[in-house]
């Protein structure tokens, strides 16, 4: 007989504002204690020293979360420049210093250079893995590390202001993998100098952004007074650009069982068009399975069981 779960079958996405200071997987334990979730998981590690958008699933949403974290990012971020770090972040201590204060005309040329699918080598504190060890673990036992580049893309980035000579704050979009501290690093070297981040917001990650965003305080203070679905997302907003697909009662409980289903010629040739395989099936307003299509059949990947 299988174990029961503690807490409350409770499924559904926040859209976190984690605030500085706080750890991803802290901020995913302290939201699930507020709720008193089953289960709870996150969509893309924000460090400690970062705030911002930390989108946090529960229950059924967790089924979800591995189609998030190929989803795009926005980041805001501070560069202090003329002091680089052995994090390339004000956690690291410092390991080189330079009088070169690049001018804003100078910082936005250069950051064209980085601007497309561009080779990156992760910072060595990182999570990257090195023969089934994290990167991070190893640079804090005094081990070098030897991180091969990655192709990773920056759709956009730009300088948004210059308070003073040794700050610049940048903004970029881009795809996974993309490691700010790596930028700033790689950006210094081009101006002939050396910086760190000091400052680390993250604004979007996919469709979650600052507009829908909540704060631990008030996500607490709504669980604390019994309205705590006032913050929950549906378990399908990490599947916005997932086509979606009615279908009928009984298929609806054929996907369920894991079992596929078959298709209308036309459903068949609407989704050709799309481009895609995978399809989120829905009937009476619900999440049903995300599917593959496969000769002209639905085969249930991920069945999700919502009240």
């Amino acid at each position: 007989m299988a174990r029961r779960r503690k807490g409350d079958a409770v499924s559904g996405w926040i859209n976190l504002d984690k605030p500085r200071g706080l750890g991803s997987t802290s901020a995913v334990g302290r939201v699930r204690r507020a709720f008193n979730a089953q289960k709870a998981g996150h969509a893309g590690t924000l460090d400690p020293l970062a705030d911002g958008i930390l989108p946090i699933a529960l229950g059924e949403a967790t089924k979800t979360v591995a189609f998030l974290m190929d989803a795009d990012k926005a980041y805001r971020f501070t560069i202090r420049w003329g002091v680089e770090t052995a994090t390339f972040d004000e956690e690291g201590a410092v390991t080189a210093t330079s009088d070169a204060r690049p001018t804003a005309e100078a910082i936005s040329k250069a950051l064209r250079a980085f601007v497309g699918e561009i080779d990156q080598i992760p910072p060595a504190y990182s999570a990257v893995k090195v023969a089934g060890e994290r990167a991070y673990d190893l640079a804090r036992e005094g081990v070098a590390v030897d991180l091969a580049p990655r192709k990773v893309t920056i759709h956009e980035a730009r300088l948004i202001a210059t308070p003073d000579p040794d700050h610049a704050v940048v903004e970029i979009t881009c795809g996974k993998g993309t490691y700010v501290r790596a930028l700033v690093r790689d950006l210094a070297v081009q101006l002939g100098g050396h910086a760190h981040v000091s400052q680390l917001r993250r604004m979007r990650v996919g469709p979650f952004a600052e507009a829908s965003a909540i704060t631990l305080e008030r996500l607490e203070e709504l669980c604390d007074r019994g309205a705590p679905l006032e913050a929950l997302l549906p378990v399908e907003t990490a599947l916005d650009d997932i086509p979606e697909l009615a279908v009928t009662a009984e298929d609806a409980f054929r996907l369920t069982q894991g079992r596929s289903i078959v298709l209308l010629p036309r459903q068949v040739e609407t989704l050709r068009a799309q481009r895609t395989r995978t399809v989120s099936a829905r009937h009476g307003g619900k999440i049903i399975a995300l599917c593959e299509m496969r000769a002209g059949r639905l085969n249930p990947t991920r069945v999700f069981h919502l009240t």
